[in-house]
């Protein structure tokens, strides 16, 4: 049984949750905001209320397979060969520590990928057709979630182009709110060319520290701008979070009780929530 802090199956509460499977990039072209600790905790946080979650990791640094104690020893097979070499999700997926959350890892191989992909047909829409037989398998998977690189480059657009939507982390300092307008408009842009389907699913406000007025301001003038796209959670600073991937496990495994922990697993209640009532357009 899970603890009690720990949201259950949206199935089992009374809750209904369409069975359509969501594929969400995890986005921000500035590094150190957050990206993969939410990708990692999130997914996590997900499956602990018993969606069964796929993350792929589409970052060359591999951050995130490090994150859920998958050796660099043991990716032979992951997200290179998807994309360059077309092989099956189901070949390159494998399980983790996690109940209910597999992983697709990174390569040491992917490094090369930006250069590979400018080549190659239709390109941006790789990780798009790569993930054709998890939508035709309705209920196996429920949300695939898209850790990209700290780029706008070829494989962070094979993300936004995969994805139903992009979740944007923005660290609660004042020089992430610079590229943030820069990526809305490739999001906008991505949506013209290639992704009619695709929107913003919210923006999660990390590294907050509440003994920093300035990550008070950041976080105002967030909300003044964006609204209601802007989520109520917030993620805060907290050592654990960062102590958590170098012994291989997420913040839920590592320590269940810190803030952190505790602030992905609201997250993901919130997740739920507005899935539940946004309304969705099949790429």
């Amino acid at each position: 049984m899970p603890p009690p802090d720990i949201p259950q199956n949206s199935k089992a509460n009374g809750n209904t949750m369409p069975a359509h499977l969501r594929v969400i990039a995890i986005a921000n072209q500035k590094g150190g905001v957050g990206k993969t600790t939410t990708a990692i905790n999130l997914g996590t946080a997900l499956a602990a209320a018993g969606e069964r979650v796929l993350l792929i990791d589409l970052d060359p640094q591999g951050n995130a397979s490090t994150g859920l104690g998958i050796p660099r020893a043991e990716r032979q097979r992951g997200s290179y060969r998807l994309l360059i070499e077309e092989c099956q999700i189901s070949e390159v997926t494998r399980p983790t520590l996690v109940p209910n959350l597999s992983l697709v890892p990174s390569e040491p191989d992917l490094v090369g990928a930006e250069v590979e992909l400018v080549g190659m047909q239709r390109r941006e829409f790789r990780l798009r057709e790569a993930l054709v037989p998890l939508r035709r398998e309705s209920g196996q998977i429920s949300f695939v979630l898209i850790d990209c690189p700290p780029s706008l480059g070829l494989l962070t657009l094979n993300g936004l182009v995969a994805a139903d939507s992009a979740l944007v982390p923005l660290q609660c300092e004042f020089f992430a709110l610079e590229g943030i307008a820069h990526l809305m408009r490739t999001i906008d842009l991505v949506r013209r060319r290639f992704n009619s389907a695709l929107r913003l699913q919210g923006i999660v406000l990390t590294m907050f520290d509440k003994r920093n007025n300035l990550s008070e301001l950041v976080a105002d003038d967030v909300r003044a701008i964006f609204g209601q796209q802007v989520y109520e959670t917030v993620i805060p600073r907290n050592i654990r979070v960062s102590e958590a991937p170098s012994h291989g496990k997420p913040i839920m495994l590592y320590d269940f009780r810190s803030p952190g922990a505790q602030a992905y697993l609201r997250l993901a209640r919130e997740l739920l929530r507005r899935e539940r009532t946004s309304p969705r357009v099949v790429p």
